[in-house]
């Protein structure tokens, strides 16, 4: 439910900050995490809590919806790819500490203070937030109230079909929910063409170097969680790995990307976008082949640096390719552009994860997949899905590697 609500509402959070400035937007989202972090750590039902993991996925959407507006309207063109590097490294960051963090946290104290540490830490950067945010917004005018309703109907009930699919397979529920999806896509695409104030400018994606970014940026997301997704299950249940040593390894992913993309932005402000993002990508894809190529004797490091070379590859494209998005996006519509980048990011997630476990699920008997240890036999099926998985995905950031190439007149980088 957390993340339904905050994939769902991104693009509306965005178009929001257009209008009423990005300032007001992130600051509200930041304070209704605060508040909504309360309401879970006081939670006495799962159906209380599940509510206020739903409020606290809508605040964390406003949050999530900006920032690159925030930092394209902030920065000029000759410093951007510096600051979206920047920005980069806090995300690499927070994927790197969170987990690990909020494991110890949850195992040695509870798990109501998982909600609670949020609080001290989101009021300094409400304070901090309010000392430092620009006054920024896009273009001003009224919300396309309908437009946004088959937006979250449409981005909704596709995200809702992936997760039924995931867990259940091919189902009449979610192939009605893909089918109310796909009638909400083009319902929402008519009613942006005939309004004088839609929520999506539709003229973006007239620009190549903006339609074709994007895209990049969700292949690559895509097969970013294809490798985060399977290798813990390879740990843990092929090498037989505990879950600490699991989640020590999966840290060198995002250690690499912390310490890769800020000299990865910095450069793309010298050199371009297209080529950094383009080699960053094929670099995952090689990352991805050579995962497809372990075996059941592997050592910590044989994973290790396959893990820390996906990562590097990743620190290089993200911030070229964040960088050639929002340069691409006119000033009126940084918004928008935003909550589009952030939604595919989000929409790549899930389909990675629904496309690694699809390729497994149809590869490897279920009754192997449902035990926690495998032995030598049943680990050789196991690796034998697990490498076409691997391979998906880097046929997925291979095209993306590809896509990074194409850049439109109108482009800005």
């Amino acid at each position: 439910m957390y993340f339904l609500t905050i994939s769902s509402l991104l693009l509306l959070f965005g178009r929001l900050g257009d209008i009423f400035g990005y300032r007001r937007v992130y600051i509200s989202g930041l304070a209704g995490f605060v508040i909504s972090s309360i309401l879970c750590s006081l939670s006495s039902t799962v159906n209380m809590l599940v509510l206020f993991r739903a409020i606290q996925g809508l605040a964390t959407g406003m949050m999530m919806s900006v920032p690159y507006a925030v930092i394209t309207a902030a920065f000029p063109p000759a410093e951007r790819g510096r600051a979206l590097g920047i920005n980069a490294v806090s995300i690499a960051a927070g994927l790197a500490i969170g987990p690990l963090l909020g494991g110890i946290v949850a195992s040695s104290m509870g798990w109501r203070l998982v909600f609670y540490i949020n609080v001290p830490i989101g009021v300094a950067g409400l304070i901090w937030a309010n000392r430092t945010l620009p006054e920024e917004k896009g273009e001003p005018g009224n919300l396309d109230i309908l437009g946004a309703a088959t937006a979250f109907i449409s981005l909704s009930s596709f995200l809702l079909s992936v997760n039924r699919f995931q867990n259940l397979g091919l189902e009449p529920i979610s192939i009605g929910l893909l089918s109310l999806a796909i009638i909400c896509s083009f319902a929402f695409i008519s009613i942006e063409k005939k309004t004088s104030q839609p929520m999506i400018n539709l003229s973006l994606f007239g620009n190549k170097t903006f339609s074709f970014a994007n895209l990049s940026a969700m292949l690559n997301f895509m097969s970013q969680y294809v490798m985060t997704f399977l290798t813990p299950f390879y740990l843990q249940r092929v090498l037989h790995y505990r879950a600490s040593d699991t989640g020590l390894l999966m840290a060198c992913f995002s250690l690499i990307v912390l310490c890769v993309a800020p000299f990865s932005g910095v450069l793309s402000d010298h050199v371009g976008t297209k080529s950094l993002a383009c080699m960053g990508a094929a670099t995952c894809a090689v990352a991805l082949f050579l995962m497809s190529r372990v075996g059941s004797s592997a050592s910590f490091m044989d994973v290790a640096w396959r893990l820390a070379l996906f990562g590097f590859g990743t620190g290089i494209f993200q911030s070229p390719n964040n960088s050639a998005v929002m340069g691409s996006a006119p000033r009126p519509y940084l918004g928008v552009a935003s909550g589009i980048l952030a939604t595919m990011r989000n929409v790549g997630m899930v389909l990675g994860v629904a496309i690694s476990g699809a390729v497994l699920y149809s590869l490897v008997p279920s009754i192997v997949l449902q035990k926690p240890y495998l032995e030598a036999s049943e680990a050789q099926i196991f690796l034998s899905g697990l490498r076409c998985a691997y391979l998906a995905g880097g046929i997925l950031t291979g095209i993306a590697s590809l896509t990074s190439l194409i850049q439109g007149r109108q482009g800005k980088t």
